[in-house]
């Protein structure tokens, strides 16, 4: 797979503005934290120099910094890709360092598959389930504080995948290992392409768990994770986002720029079979967004357990009207808010609530006006111009009495 060169230049790319990012690096860089992407690979760059080299499940014998996808890179270069000059595009833990873990490719596939291929056809793609517990575990176990997932297995619904050893690996590291982890909500595309559904109108207070269309892994271990939906520029979730009961919060998943895996600049798009430009978009890149903002918090509050960091960032997000809803969760991420901002003891539900009929207090009636003073204004004007009004009719008898007529002269 190419890459769309782009990206470059003084203009900042607009999740980074959505973010405020130059305002939240006044409380923190993300120093100290150690942030694992487990993905297809981080490629060495330029502006990625604290990356370490976690281990390979696709190739042997590789140590996780080869890309052959290009995905991991621009996962990694979100998170935490240091500034320079002239450019706009940055991570947001400029100050973390990165640990690479290759869990899956596209152009990778089981040994021996090619065989039973046509020359055209294209690699099935690799990755296993059990690799990626397997990966989790070494991740915390390297000593990472902030775990990236930008991957998702896709099942129907009704099915309970067989993610055992994944559920356990995620308990583990947030539990014990003392790991956040940031997953990424799924798009609607291929396995994932079901979705789910939203609120019912007629039964807003339905347990969403129980209607699941496709269930999502990791992001349906919610008690251990926090999954990541796409929103656009404008702040509306994207159309591609799946949504769930396990959504926590938002982050932009469109326009995004990030580091090239086969160069060292920036990119905007993947060159696709066709030839065409596949611009970078999905819940896999809203996902580091807030890998990196996770980064700052527990750089700047290092007493904070896993599900406690998890807590001040869903309480500190913009809120949607209902409190939290299946496609942005608790809302948009808020960097400057989750740095700052005092966290209330209990948030609301990961779930609708019935819809109650409450009684406004009615204000009382306002006293009525007092006229009296206008009254006995008018009163008064009104005797004076009787009075002047019967002083004139009077004066006219005896005018006519006492009048000087041309007769008399």
């Amino acid at each position: 797979m190419s890459t769309q060169q782009g990206g470059q230049g003084l203009a900042t790319p607009a999740p980074q503005l959505a973010l405020d990012l130059p305002r939240a690096w006044d409380f923190s860089r993300g120093a100290g934290q150690l942030v694992a992407v487990i993905d297809t690979g981080v490629s060495r760059h330029p502006r990625l120099p604290d990356l370490d080299a976690g281990g390979d499940y696709v190739a042997e014998g590789g140590d996780g910094t080869s890309d052959c996808d290009g995905h991991g890179t621009v996962v990694a270069g979100i998170i935490g890709a240091k500034p320079v000059a002239d450019q706009g595009f940055s991570g947001v833990a400029p100050d973390a360092r990165l640990l690479t873990i290759r869990q899956t490719s596209k152009v990778f596939q089981r040994e021996g598959r090619s065989g039973e291929q046509r020359p055209e056809d294209q690699p099935d793609g690799y990755g296993d389930i059990n690799a990626l517990a397997s990966a989790v575990r070494r991740a915390a176990d390297w000593g990472a504080t902030v775990i990236n997932i930008s991957l998702v297995l896709c099942t129907d619904g009704s099915y309970n995948p067989a993610d055992g050893p994944l559920g356990a690996a995620l308990r583990y590291a947030t539990l014990e290992r003392n790991a956040v982890i940031v997953v990424a909500a799924g798009n609607k595309e291929q396995n994932c392409n079901a979705g789910n559904p939203g609120i019912n109108p007629l039964d807003p207070s339905g347990d969403l768990w129980k209607n699941l269309s496709t269930n999502v892994t990791p992001a349906r271990y919610d008690d251990y994770v926090l999954t990541v939906g796409s929103i656009d520029r404008n702040g509306q979730p994207s159309a591609f986002s799946v949504p769930g009961p396990w959504v926590g919060v938002a982050a932009p998943g469109e326009d995004i720029v990030s580091l090239d895996a086969r160069g060292t600049g920036t990119i905007t798009g993947f060159v696709n079979q066709q030839g065409g430009v596949t611009p970078l978009k999905g819940t896999s890149f809203a996902a580091p967004y807030v890998a990196g903002v996770v980064a700052l918090v527990r750089a700047r509050f290092p007493e904070l357990t896993p599900l406690e960091v998890i807590k001040r960032i869903q309480a500190t997000a913009h809120a949607p009207a209902e409190g939290w809803n299946p496609y942005i969760g608790y809302g948009a991420v808020d960097p400057v808010a989750a740095l700052t901002n005092e966290v209330p003891p209990t948030l609301p539900p990961k779930q609708p609530t019935s819809p109650r009929s409450i009684q406004l207090a009615v204000a009382a009636p306002a006293p009525p006006p007092d006229n009296r003073a206008r009254n006995i204004a008018l009163v008064g004007s009104a005797t004076v111009a009787i009075l002047l009004t019967l002083g004139m009719l009077a004066s006219f008898p005896i005018r006519r009495r006492f009048g000087v007529t041309g007769d008399d002269m």
